[in-house]
Parts: C-alpha cells; structure tokens; sequence
C-alpha cells in the first residue's frame, strides 16, 4: 500500500501512473506561486501605467517620469520592483538605461482585464443611472416576460374563464 503526499489520506493500492503526476501538481503550484508575485507586482496603479506605456516600446527612465509626472527616483524604484519580478528588462546605452517589457503578452494580459474592468463599470454605471421608478418599471416587465414565456398567450391559465 502507498500513502499518497496529497489529496485524502486513504490506504489503498495505487498505480505507477498516479506517482507520475505528482512532480506535474507540485510543478502547477510553483506556477501559482510566480504568477502571485508579478500579479503583486502589478497591483500598484503606477507600475500599470509604466507598462501600459512601455507596450509603446523600450523608454529611458528620464523619459518615463515626465510621461508619468513623477520624479525619476520613484520610477526607478518601481522599475526595480518590475525587473526583480520579471516584468521589465532593463539595457543600458551610456549613460541612460532603457526599460522594455520582458515579453508583449504582459500588456495583452493587462489590456484583457482592462477591458473586463471597463464592461463591469459599463454595467454598473448603466444600472446606478437607472430612477427608481425605472427600476420597478424593468422589474414588472421582466417578471411579465417570464410569464409570458412559460404560458403562451391564449393558454387556458391565461385566458380568463367566461362569464
């Protein structure tokens, strides 16, 4: 018998074939893990918009604080935040070093849940416009089309019984 280093606890035969996928489960969680840091790292508003304007292409560090309107010391230091989690590749040229994503389908991540976050507050915003009265309003007309597709017009719970 062979206890298994996950799941229930249960003695019972097992095969070969369940040992083989244990690397491929602790594999996926160290996955996990690398995915929570950059998804840490990308958490903070600034960083977003660093990568949103490094997806135009490789910028010095001068040129993204002016773009961003804050000083050069806090870019750096967010840019140092980005490499060490992989986000960014830094090459020097001189005296400048220039900051580049480390690979395009960041910024299609980020653009992704941009987009999610954007039809959210859509929605949102759709609803909280709506008065209170046209609230009601689309209530009684929902509840008169669930009605209306459950019994057809002219069924006999509809119909009313003559006189």
């Amino acid at each position: 018998m062979l206890v298994m280093p996950f799941g229930p606890q249960r003695r019972d035969t097992r095969t070969y074939a369940h040992l083989r996928i244990w690397p491929t489960v602790h594999a996926m969680d160290e996955v996990y893990k690398l995915q929570a840091e950059v998804l840490k790292t990308l958490s903070n508003p600034r960083r977003l918009e660093i990568v949103h304007l490094l997806a135009d292409g490789p910028r010095e560090v001068s040129r993204l604080a002016e773009d961003m309107g804050i000083s050069q010391p806090n870019v750096s230091q967010h840019l140092a935040v980005m490499r060490a989690a992989g986000v960014v590749e830094a090459e020097r040229d001189g005296r400048e070093v220039r900051y580049r994503l480390s690979d395009p389908e960041i910024i299609e991540a980020c653009q992704t849940m941009r987009g999610v976050l954007v039809r959210r507050l859509t929605r949102i915003s759709a609803v909280a416009s709506r008065t209170p009265a046209e609230v009601v309003a689309g209530r009684a007309a929902e509840r008169s089309s669930e009605r209306d597709a459950v019994e057809p017009p002219g069924s006999p719970t509809t119909s009313k019984p003559a006189d």
